[in-house]
């Protein structure tokens, strides 16, 4: 029997810029990795795990050692599910799961997912909060792009988004609140944005105020980020949000996303895969499941000074798989 260890360790991306969204600013993304090696091949994780959940490299890395020995022993996906709750010390070993059976198998990950075709992945970038001319200076060096995602604060987020559109007139634009927002100025601000053609808006309101937007009928699409980690939060957001945002840290892996995505269908939400600050081991299985999903914001690669060697590349917001060597 083929024996099998694990190697976990913390590391942090420099990022290209200061990265500002209503939580804070950070100039780094701390993540961990791990490598799960059996018979000669490595099946690689990465992942940020979800700070406003209270998680750390070090509390990932203490979860990832509590399920050492059944990691080691050969446990698969499937059982880790029951082993680890959601979260980001899942997803990185779900997704050196995923790595490994890819590697064992000659299957690419996507095809061991069920997804019958592969198509391109055009990926919204984001524009953290900064000075209103300074948005409008971001917005024009990507203009070029098909999707833009606007952080905002409670400061002048209608200034914020004007800007932005005059930078890049014909980009489809995300406008991510991160619950910054009371219900009262959603309200408020939606007829204003009307004019800029924002295509969503993310997490507006605190997810304690989540009740506030039973029966929003604005016109401008609301998608639960925060509001959701796992199948379990889905009959909370009926009534209130239209779009729902599927990370991997908050899932707990692929595995999970991809069942929760097939019950947010089936209860008719649309889909939109996001992703946590990290490299492009941590993203790419985010890809499989942004073939199931209408908008895709994967760019926590592109935001970094640095990645993996042969890691996603970022062509005016195209993504490209990471070379195989790197995951999947």
């Amino acid at each position: 029997m083929a024996m099998r260890t694990l190697h976990a360790r913390p590391h942090a991306w420099k990022l290209r810029e200061p990265f500002a969204i209503a939580r804070g600013v950070r100039s780094e993304a701390r993540v961990v990795i791990v490598e799960l090696h059996e018979d000669g091949r490595v099946g690689r994780g990465e992942a940020g795990g979800v700070g406003y959940h209270g998680e750390t490299p070090e509390s990932m890395l203490a979860q990832i050692e509590q399920v050492r020995p059944a990691l080691e022993r050969g446990c698969d996906r499937h059982a880790l599910l029951r082993l680890l709750p959601a979260g980001g010390a899942r997803h990185a070993l779900d997704a050196a799961l995923w790595d490994l059976e890819a590697r064992q198998s000659g299957v690419p990950a996507w095809t061991r997912a069920g997804i019958a075709h592969w198509r391109p992945v055009d990926s919204a970038v984001t524009i953290g909060i900064r000075d209103i001319a300074a948005y409008e200076v971001a917005a024009r060096a990507h203009a070029a792009y098909p999707w833009l995602k606007v952080k905002v604060g409670r400061g002048s987020p209608v200034d914020a988004v004007a800007a932005v559109r005059r930078g890049a007139p014909r980009a489809r634009l995300i406008v991510d609140a991160n619950q910054s927002w009371s219900v009262e100025e959603l309200r408020a601000y939606v007829p204003a944005l009307q004019p800029f053609a924002v295509d969503l808006l993310e997490q507006p309101v605190a997810v304690a105020d989540s009740d506030g937007l039973l029966g929003y009928d604005g016109a401008i699409p609301v998608c639960a980020d925060e509001a959701l980690s796992t199948c379990e939060d889905l009959p909370a957001l009926a009534g209130r949000y239209q779009f729902v945002n599927i990370k991997l840290d908050k899932t707990g892996g692929l595995t999970a996303a991809l069942e929760l995505a097939s019950a947010a269908r089936a209860a008719g939400f649309r889909l939109m895969v996001g992703c946590m600050l990290g490299g492009s081991v941590s993203v790419a299985p985010g890809m499989v499941l942004a073939q199931l999903c209408e908008v895709c914001d994967l760019d926590g690669p592109w935001l970094q000074a640095e990645d993996w060697p042969g890691g996603i590349v970022y062509q005016q917001g195209r993504m490209s798989m990471p070379q195989p060597a790197v995951w999947g």
